[in-house]
């Protein structure tokens, strides 16, 4: 899913110093990509959720199941519970918890901080001042992988397209009462994506992600929830005050940590 989340943030924005090439696929092997061949009905709703999830503030939940290799190289699965606050264009809460305890990213358009445990320990790093840069900066310098990525970018369905040679609608669905769009979509060279839209609001209400060139499968699904444009958040929100005896490490540490077991 990096190769995936990581090429989507890469050819949305190339202003970083971190080389596009090594983030994802070289222009010549772009250049061998059929055309995309989505249908109508799944470009629409995709455009329809771009448009919903440009709204300037809004905070949403994510559970996610994800699968990731042991150091005996057994497919194993991490459970995971995501709150996620965005006011575009500069600040970013997301906040965790899961089997390997809790964890969070702070954004306050200036720098992003990440903290694992009780928040004792603690990485921050100067990044530019949008959202979408900032993720350029974490998943692809760092290797930070949050497959969710796409959702938060300024244009949400063009990096959801990224790489993706066929899409369509399946049918309608009722996730939890609500009718949700069904869609697939096919990335080469072997991912599959299954996206559900609301029907109304067009938001995201789950993502299956199956990397057939990995062992394990599905290697990702998320289900998302409490989708809210109504909220205000302060700059004090995405503020952060290290606890009493935090310990400050490298940004490098806190990644290689989160990297384990599978990234946020």
């Amino acid at each position: 899913m990096k190769r995936r989340t990581v090429a989507a943030i890469a050819s949305l924005y190339a202003g970083v110093v971190v080389g596009t090439t090594m983030l994802g696929d070289s222009p010549a092997v772009a250049a061998t990509l059929p055309k995309p061949v989505i249908s109508e009905d799944a470009r629409s709703a995709l455009a329809q959720m771009g448009t919903a999830l440009l709204a300037k503030e809004f905070s949403f939940h994510a559970h996610t199941i994800r699968m990731y290799e042991s150091h005996d190289n057994e497919q194993l699965h991490i459970v995971r519970d995501f709150d996620v606050t965005v006011r575009r264009p500069d600040r970013l809460l997301i906040a965790g918890t899961g089997d390997d305890g809790p964890r969070k990213l702070i954004y306050d358009g200036s720098n992003v901080v990440l903290t694992l445990g009780d928040g004792k320990t603690y990485a921050t790093l100067p990044v530019p001042n949008t959202i979408q840069q900032m993720m350029h900066v974490v998943m692809g310098r760092f290797g930070v992988d949050f497959p969710l990525a796409d959702f938060l970018t300024e244009v949400p369905d063009k990096a959801f397209l990224t790489g993706v040679t066929a899409g369509r609608e399946v049918n309608t669905v009722t996730i939890d009462g609500v009718p949700c769009r069904h869609l697939v979509f096919s990335q080469p060279p072997g991912i599959e994506l299954e996206l559900w839209l609301e029907k109304d609001r067009a938001v995201p209400r789950r993502l299956i992600v199956i990397d057939n060139t990995l062992a394990g499968s599905p290697n990702f699904v998320a289900e998302l929830s409490h989708w809210n444009f109504d909220v205000h958040p302060a700059d004090t929100d995405f503020a952060f005050t290290p606890p009493e005896g935090a310990k400050q490490v490298d940004f490098g540490v806190v990644t290689g940590e989160l990297r384990t077991g599978g990234s946020p």
